[in-house]
């Protein structure tokens, strides 16, 4: 399966998403955070640096919760301000 091109906006979107996350990991480990939401450490990395664009929303929801955000705080703040 070929999998379509993301938009510009989709990785925009994907590295907002990475650096909300980064930042509010603040000084906790990757590893910690990863095995805390049930995913690996690399698949965590591969959505921080936005490699990872759309991850799977259980991905993200477990990644929230282990980070203590919300999804709702998490869709408001990735989205895209059109000017």
């Amino acid at each position: 399966m070929v999998r379509t091109p993301l938009t510009p906006e989709e990785r925009e979107r994907g590295e907002r998403l990475g650096m909300l996350l980064r930042d509010a990991r603040g000084a906790r480990s990757m590893v910690s955070v990863a095995a805390e939401a049930g995913v690996s450490a690399e698949t965590l990395r591969k959505i921080e640096t936005g490699r990872a664009p759309t991850p799977a929303l259980f991905t993200v929801a477990a990644l929230a919760c282990a980070l203590g955000l919300s999804l709702d705080e998490l869709v408001v703040r990735c989205e895209l301000t059109v000017v």
